[in-house]
């Protein structure tokens, strides 16, 4: 028997969780780094290209249920899992061989309930290595019964109930497919972070719209060193700070018209 089948019978069995919605340029890039996991659970909100089909080829159990927020619905998608042991990915998102084999290291022997482990994000056809980019911690791994996907509309983090691990290896994520849909997608999430804020009670004035993203472009492109990732780790960043800026114009709008 192979070293790495004699691990696999060895560890905790392990679900492999994936949210989708029209995502068949990328998908199987996506299922096919996960099939060390012992099942393969995509939940799928009204994909109307190749998407399912993808996915079912590639061996994964895929449920369909209507779109309920980002953390719900990802949290919806952990409960369908057969095993308390879950990997959450995006379908933009690729694990990497040396987090893959520090994921089944640790299920061999696990002393927490939930693991963290670095992100990296590919911006311009360049993998980010500093800035906001890098190491941009993520929690995937973790025990249903000890940890869950907050209820967040954006921004969703998993929460535990107790002290959390650290992972090796990156979970790299294509964070963009061209300038103009992932400024598309920017402007959806900061509309969602301004009506968020707002329900919360926050109120904000024009010196934090106007400070933040100074305060922002120190922070990731000196302090962080942003700058070594080049034009695209400028771009990157600089879309960050207009970010920042659109969120507070949006919460300010709210405050004038509600």
């Amino acid at each position: 028997m192979a070293a790495n089948d004699m691990l696999a019978t060895m560890r905790a069995t392990l679900s492999a969780v994936v949210i989708t919605r029209n995502e068949a340029s990328r998908i199987k890039a996506c299922l096919d780094a996960l099939a060390f996991a012992d099942e393969i659970v995509v939940v799928d909100s009204g994909s109307d290209d190749d998407t399912i089909a993808i996915a079912r080829t590639a061996g994964a159990r895929v449920i369909q249920q209507d779109w309920l927020g980002y953390g719900a619905q990802k949290q919806f998608a952990v409960a369908q899992a057969r095993h308390d042991w879950v990997f959450c990915v995006d379908a933009d998102e690729i694990p990497t061989t040396a987090l893959r084999a520090s994921i089944e290291q640790t299920l061999a022997a696990p002393s927490l309930f939930a693991y963290r482990h670095p992100r990296c994000n590919r911006f311009m056809g360049r993998a980010l290595r500093h800035g906001e980019g890098y190491p941009d911690w993520s929690l995937r791994l973790f025990h249903r019964e000890h940890a869950r996907w907050s209820t967040d509309p954006i921004h969703e983090k998993v929460v535990s109930d107790g002290p959390v691990g650290t992972l090796h290896g990156d979970l790299m994520h294509n964070s963009e497919e061209g300038i103009e849909r992932y400024l598309s997608k920017q402007n959806r999430y900061t509309t969602l972070q301004a009506e968020q804020m707002f329900a919360r009670g926050k109120r904000t004035g024009v010196a934090t719209m106007l400070l933040s993203p100074v305060l922002r472009f120190v922070k990731f492109y000196v302090l962080k060193r942003g700058f070594l990732d080049g034009v695209p780790g400028l771009v990157h960043i600089l879309i960050g700070c207009f970010n920042s800026f659109s969120k507070y114009a949006k919460l300010i709008a709210l405050q004038r018209t509600r």
